[in-house]
């Protein structure tokens, strides 16, 4: 998958700020340029609507904590955030809670196992492990203030849309599609539920959940959601803070861990920034302090997260010096 950065980039360090705007926007014409005849994997079917998904859209925006955009092809397509969702809502938790509350109930160590493990709850006696994974997702939807359900979908949606700085809005197709093919969702909630891990319905939960997943983004949007952490909680474009600094340290750790699920160990050694994939294609990468970096595109890996996305993910990352390991030694 990851491969040796293309000849005509230097590599450049962590340290100091990213490069020129120019050198951005180049940076990210070229990746898209680079990769766009990339025809490797397939469009996710699992469920139905995502299917439809044209397998050559292909967008890319960075959007830096300074509040400046930069985009390249299809970046103002809308698809559903699906499970890039779960960081943005740990983090709403975290704000709603405390550092504690969710470390103690959800936890934050990596499962090893696959996004939907039932495996991984009864290994652990219970415990979902990390809010990353579909179980302990369904465990931090839960934990959203709210005296009803409706008041806990509204939470989301509001806070969601805030770290985006506009307006989320469900699409109605996804969120039926999904809803009717959830069986595995609902049963690891009613696990959940039996070890106490729950003590909300289990099934609004999931159907929360499901809203939650079904929400319109785009790549723009993912890298402002994304820039919003890498700022400390601060929207780089609306000003508004969404987050206290202390709940987007947590979140970019915890990203860093398990973001990537059982893969996450590889991604942060190739790519080194904490990020978040969803199976409708997007992926969202952030430099604490820089930026994030939000792709598009459909065609997936066997282990769900796309690949032009990864691809450019790799190559921009060392391009614009966002890796979080590497360094430039003191003068």
């Amino acid at each position: 998958m990851f491969e040796a950065e293309p000849p005509t980039v230097k590599q450049l360090a962590l340290t100091g700020s990213l490069p020129t705007d120019t050198a951005i926007g180049q940076t990210l014409t070229d990746v898209h340029l680079r990769y766009s005849d990339l025809d490797d994997g397939e469009v996710a079917d699992y469920i139905p609507i995502l299917a439809e998904a044209d397998p050559a859209w292909f967008g890319l925006s960075l959007v830096e904590a300074t509040g400046d955009v930069h985009e390249a092809g299809d970046s103002a397509i809308g698809f559903s955030i699906q499970s890039i969702s779960k960081a943005f809502v740990f983090a709403l938790v975290c704000h709603a809670r405390s550092h504690e509350y969710v470390h103690e109930r959800i936890g934050v160590n990596n499962t090893g196992l696959a996004y939907n493990s039932v495996m991984a709850i009864e290994l652990n006696h219970g415990s979902p492990m990390n809010s990353m994974v579909n179980a302990g997702a369904i465990a931090t939807t839960a934990l959203i203030p709210g005296q009803t359900p409706a008041e806990k979908w509204e939470n989301i949606r509001t806070g969601l849309s805030q770290f985006a700085g506009r307006q989320l809005e469900l699409d109605g197709r996804v969120y039926h599609s999904e809803s009717t093919t959830n069986q595995r969702n609902k049963a690891l909630a009613r696990l959940l539920e039996s070890y106490g891990r729950i003590i909300t319905d289990p099934l609004d939960t999931v159907d929360i959940y499901t809203r939650q997943c079904s929400l319109t983004v785009t790549a723009r949007d993912l890298a402002i959601m994304g820039a919003t952490l890498a700022d400390g909680g601060v929207n780089p474009l609306t000003k508004q803070r969404v987050v206290s600094a202390e709940v987007a340290r947590d979140t970019l750790a915890l990203l860093a861990s398990c973001g990537m699920y059982e893969n996450s160990g590889e991604w942060l050694f190739e790519i080194g920034l904490p990020a978040k994939s969803g199976v409708s294609g997007g992926i969202v990468a952030i430099a604490p302090g820089k930026g994030a970096l939000g792709t598009f595109s459909p065609r997936l890996d066997t282990a769900g997260n796309s690949v032009r996305g990864q691809r450019a993910c790799f190559h921009v990352s060392r391009a614009l010096g966002m890796n979080l390991f590497a360094s430039t030694p003191a003068r």
